[in-house]
């Protein structure tokens, strides 16, 4: 007979896109939807939201949409909460290390949104501070989790690269600025007293999926822009950007693979999925997006010759080959929750924790400095 276990996750955030799209709706709801998480010994585990944030009034409409039966404005009150078992936090990151230093303190298991602090100091000390109280901490790194990247991981397990010997990666879109079209993200994203940024947002990114498939990061060179200086916020009043909108950095990894990533919210899109990464080796090729993953192995890679006098003949495009997906997957940010909440409930081995939060809060920090101080700088390795 299977019994059911209830675990209380405090969802701080959760009225944000990504707090409520992904966490709540596609990932705990989810869980419910298919009855809860079979832990596999006869015990289903059951996730509670307790919805948190500042706007009583939002907080309750969505609950009373899900048939939520617990929200509060009241951080202090919910952690006090002995019956709440792990503080979740997708708020601004401004506001994150604050409060996740107050849930370690209640000792509440830790799962959070990155990055996971503004400075590096305030990463390494939330980290620090869970492994002392002993809390189980997890940080979402859903990019390893698409399909796109599954399939490339697959691709580096079975050799087909050979000896890999760069990774090309472009990420962005074209946010609105807010005037005569709405802007797709939210204005504090461009202010950088706000914690705003692209580097901030997308190098901790950027530092997991190169860490885990490639290797670790052991130097950067980074140019950052702020593209589009003036934009409008969500009251259409016009504001100045003072965060960076692009970084271009190119990433020494350790055994000499050389990563170059572009990230905007700048650029008009000409390829066939937001980000997509190509890695070339000795043995074949590969590109790999959100959802797919395209290769071209050395025996039928093509001869190219220059000649800048005559129209291109080959269908470049037409020449890679599709991998197959050979599995069904779910929702990344889902499937990253089901891992932490069997670490939580039965201590399964999970390693992507504050440490690895830090380190990703680590290159976006030496990103910037990069390009203030405009040259190359090493990665030291961090550790507790």
């Amino acid at each position: 007979m299977t019994s059911r276990r209830t675990v209380r996750i405090a969802m701080n955030g959760v009225t944000g896109r990504m707090g409520y799209r992904q966490h709540l709706v596609r990932s705990l709801l989810a869980l419910r939807d298919q009855g809860g998480l079979d832990l596999g010994d006869g015990t289903t585990l059951w996730p509670e939201p307790v919805l948190v944030g500042r706007r009583d009034h939002a907080l309750k409409a969505m609950a009373d949409r899900h048939g939520l039966t617990e929200w509060s404005t009241d951080l202090d009150a919910v952690l006090a909460d002995p019956g709440v078992d792990i503080y979740f936090d997708a708020q601004v990151t401004s506001a994150r290390e604050e409060a996740i230093g107050k849930a370690i303190a209640a000792g509440k298991h830790i799962y959070t949104e990155k990055p996971t602090a503004t400075g590096l100091a305030g990463a390494l000390y939330l980290a620090r501070r869970a492994r002392a109280a002993g809390v189980k901490h997890g940080v979402v790194q859903d990019k390893l989790f698409l399909p796109g990247l599954l399939k490339l991981k697959r691709l580096l397990d079975g050799g087909f690269f050979g000896q890999v010997l760069s990774v090309r990666g472009e990420f962005g879109y074209w946010v609105f600025e807010g005037d005569w079209q709405s802007a797709q993200r939210p204005s504090w994203n461009y202010r950088r007293d706000d914690g705003g940024g692209i580097v901030v947002d997308m190098f901790p990114h950027w530092e997991y999926v190169l860490h885990e498939l490639f290797g670790r990061v052991t130097s950067v060179t980074a140019q950052t822009a702020t593209h589009i200086p003036r934009r409008w916020d969500e009251r259409g009043e016009p504001y100045a950007a003072t965060a960076d909108d692009a970084a271009y950095g190119i990433f020494q990894l350790e055994g000499g693979v050389i990563a170059q990533i572009n990230s905007s919210w700048a650029v008009r899109v000409h390829r066939d999925e937001l980000v997509e990464f190509q890695v070339d080796g000795t043995e074949g090729s590969a590109v790999a997006g959100l959802r797919d993953c395209r290769v071209q192995h050395r025996s039928s890679t093509p001869k190219p010759v220059w000649n800048p006098d005559l129209p291109a003949t080959e269908p470049f495009r037409a020449q890679w080959q599709e991998v197959p997906d050979n599995a069904t997957f779910d929702n990344g940010f889902k499937a990253q929750w089901e891992l932490f909440l069997r670490h939580v409930a039965l201590d399964e081995p999970y390693h992507w924790d504050l440490l690895a939060g830090a380190r990703g809060v680590q290159l976006a920090e030496l990103g910037l400095r990069s390009c203030a101080e405009g040259r190359r700088l090493d990665v030291p390795k961090i550790a507790l």
